[in-house]
């Protein structure tokens, strides 16, 4: 913070002594009221003092009773029957409300006779609740019995339309000229639906035939190798080119001559 310039005034002091040369503003800004003096500090205690103050007992806290409650002292007898007979008249309370609730006579409330009354409605429920269970097992035994014989006879229907199906495939198979094991090879390759009339078979049969034509009786066509010489396959020889009479004349010399009958001219 800067320092204010002094202001010096000129002319005679109004009074003789020191005066501060700050007026005015100026020393409002320099004088200003701190408070007074501070309050006095608590005297530290010494090492004496605070050892004595641990020897002392502590003192318990007041306690914090009405002024105006009367005190009364009580033996242990006296307590232990007023505490007998709050706890007795909070259980007759108790049997009045449980007897209201249940529409009985709160006077003559025995609740030795209301628990028996309670086992035997307990009872009665869970009888009840047995047979209920009991019936329900029953129904529902019968229903799985009933939907047995239902798919049983679902199951026998499925069968009988398979046998007939199976019979009506061989019918036409055999008409086409299948016979023997062909005949179990074509009734396994052929394909119709479960619902498939005479016609359907009929043209599953055929088409059956025309694919695999061995199955019907038909010959099997013979694939045999090509001919080394390039002629057709199962063909005949081929024919020696013919010579003529020259070549047949030395082909007979050559012969004999190998054959020793005859020396080289």
């Amino acid at each position: 913070m800067r320092r204010p310039a002094q202001q010096h005034r000129l002319g005679p002091t109004p009074a003789p002594g020191w005066a501060h040369p700050y007026t005015g503003l100026t020393g409002l800004a320099v004088f200003y009221n701190d408070g007074g003096e501070p309050p006095a500090q608590p005297p530290v205690p010494s090492p004496a003092d605070l050892a004595a103050r641990g020897q002392q007992a502590p003192q318990p806290p007041a306690p914090a009773s009405d002024p105006d409650e009367d005190k009364v002292s009580l033996t242990q007898r006296r307590l232990n029957v007023l505490m007998k007979s709050e706890k007795d008249e909070g259980r007759r309370a108790a049997f009045r409300q449980i007897a209201e609730a249940a529409g009985l006579d709160p006077d003559t409330f025995d609740p030795n006779q209301f628990g028996a009354l309670f086992q035997q409605a307990e009872q009665a429920r869970q009888a009840q609740l047995s047979e209920e269970q009991r019936r329900q097992e029953d129904l529902d035994r019968r229903e799985q019995e009933l939907q047995a014989r239902i798919d049983a006879a679902a199951q026998r229907e499925a069968d009988a339309a398979k046998r007939d199906r199976d019979s009506r495939i061989r019918a036409a198979l055999v008409g086409l000229g299948a016979t023997g094991d062909d005949l179990e090879d074509a009734a396994a390759l052929i394909r119709v639906t479960d619902d498939a009339d005479e016609t359907a078979i009929s043209e599953a049969a055929a088409a059956l035939k025309a694919r695999r034509a061995e199955l019907f009786g038909a010959p099997t066509p013979q694939t045999l190798p090509p001919a080394p010489t390039g002629g057709p396959a199962a063909g005949s020889p081929p024919r020696p080119p013919v010579a003529g009479k020259d070549a047949i004349r030395q082909s007979a010399i050559a012969r004999a001559e190998a054959m020793g009958l005859r020396t080289a001219s």
